[in-house]
């Protein structure tokens, strides 16, 4: 039996009062932090063009666009939902997995509830789970020992399309066979690729959106009886053989379904770009602050790093110390560890279009050298960090970070959550009124009372 089968089970019957406290209090960290990314995003481009073409499409009055408060068919709003909430990539991870999965689950959940109405905020809360275990175990099963960065596929994006499927078919209340059946109509359209961080290109923040409405159409046309593949996942031309040539591990997808949920190692970032940055950022803020460096003594900053960060984040070393646009700051070693050196921080203002431009920075990041070191390769997790600064007086400091902040290890509570939230609604170029933003972080935090998620769709759009 295909393993689609028993991920099908388990979304039609596992129920919130399965699911362990501190995952549900993970999870609602998890929404609110998803919430204030994409409030952050509602204006950036990439969304901000897919939401006028929706516009232009318009179509069924099914579901809101948050912030805007237009009413879309449900595939359109999930899908703009979740383009803004990748633009700032500064939403949650699963770094062993290598995936984003709050930017699949949460969008396709929130459709689904203003779509449907009724649907609880426990059921929210258990929905998100489901797609978050869904959508790791997918991603840790493929090619286990190997790195997964060398093979060019964008993950969250790929995996995104069978996961929304399988979380709105719960919401629907499709039958397992019916499940399966959206599992395989996604597969059907499965992509997603890592070129556009290459070449610095708007559609990797479009992707999880692109997966969330195929996902969700995936639901819908097994609902009206359409079939998918059976076997998806493990059938002879299913999704490990033919996009990872049979590189996959059933014991890592499938052990201990139900009961263990990998969704509760699921990180939320403390910095506003490409998660493989933040172990070198925290090496970098911890240099600064436990020497008391100064920018203007830094001589030379020396980078090692593991093969799939050098790969995606290190090199070409003359674009990544200048970067052409946004998308390649975000995704930089050394304008990361260059800008927690000059600002000792590294906040939403540092990776933007303007910022790019600071000559102080790219200055810092001129001086950046990196090598490979083997000894920082890691196939089943983010890799870690060393980071050596010479001062110009003659000292050198190194430090070396194996859990960036943020990850199961060195988790944010939901204060720090929180302060985020607050943080990124007070750079937002379009304000949330203070009154929503209050109500928001109240209504997570008591997510498990919330009797219809309209109530909370109320205050997360409005005109």
């Amino acid at each position: 039996m295909d393993a689609a089968y028993l991920f099908a089970k388990n979304f039609k019957t596992i129920q919130f009062t399965d699911l362990p406290k501190d995952l549900v209090e993970a999870t609602k960290k998890q929404i609110l932090d998803f919430f204030g990314v994409a409030f952050g995003g509602a204006t950036k481009p990439g969304g901000k063009e897919l939401r006028e073409l929706s516009l232009e499409w318009g179509g069924a009055k099914q579901s809101r666009v948050m912030s805007w408060g237009d009413w879309l068919p449900a595939p359109n709003a999930a899908q703009i939902n979740a383009s803004m909430g990748h633009s700032l990539d500064y939403d949650d991870v699963h770094e062993a997995a290598v995936m984003h999965p709050g930017v699949v689950t949460i969008p396709t959940v929130l459709a689904l509830a203003d779509l449907l109405g009724g649907i609880s905020g426990k059921e929210f809360i258990t929905a998100v789970a489901l797609g978050g275990d869904f959508i790791c175990r997918l991603g840790l099963a493929t090619r286990p020992g190997e790195n997964i960065h060398l093979f060019g596929w964008h993950f969250t994006t790929l995996n995104g399309y069978k996961t929304s499927a399988a979380v709105a078919g719960r919401l629907l209340g499709l039958t397992e066979e019916q499940i399966v059946d959206a599992i395989g109509i996604a597969y059907h359209q499965c992509s997603g690729n890592g070129q556009p961080v290459k070449d610095g290109a708007l559609t990797k923040r479009l992707g999880p959106g692109f997966s969330v409405r195929g996902g969700i159409q995936a639901a819908l046309l097994a609902q009206k009886g359409v079939t998918g593949a059976k076997n998806s996942l493990e059938g002879l031309a299913g999704y490990y053989q033919v996009y990872h040539m049979g590189h996959y591990s059933q014991e890592i997808l499938t052990k201990d379904i139900g009961k263990h949920f990998e969704s509760i190692n699921i990180s939320i970032k403390p910095y506003p770009c490409c998660r493989g940055v933040h172990p070198f950022i925290d090496a970098a803020l911890n240099l600064v602050h436990q020497h008391a460096i100064q920018a203007d003594d830094v001589a030379s900053i020396h980078i090692w790093c593991g093969i799939g960060t050098h790969g995606l984040l290190g090199i070409p070393l003359e674009v990544k110390a200048k970067p052409r646009n946004q998308v390649d700051s975000q995704f930089s070693l050394a304008w990361g560890v260059a800008t927690a050196i000059v600002k000792r921080r590294a906040g939403l203002d540092d990776f933007t279009e303007e910022a790019i431009h600071n000559q102080t920075i790219l200055a810092m990041a001129a001086k950046v050298s990196l090598d490979h070191d083997p000894e920082l390769d890691r196939a089943d997790d983010i890799e870690p960090a060393r980071v050596e600064i010479k001062t110009k007086s003659g000292q050198t400091y190194t430090e070396f970070v194996e859990h960036a902040t943020g990850t199961p290890e060195k988790p944010l509570s939901y204060e720090d959550c929180e302060k985020k939230f607050r943080d990124i609604l007070s750079t937002a170029e379009r304000q949330v009124p203070e009154a929503h933003a209050a109500k928001v972080i109240d209504l997570v935090k008591n997510l498990d009372q919330v009797a219809d998620m309209k109530e909370l769709i109320d205050v997360l759009s409005w005109h």
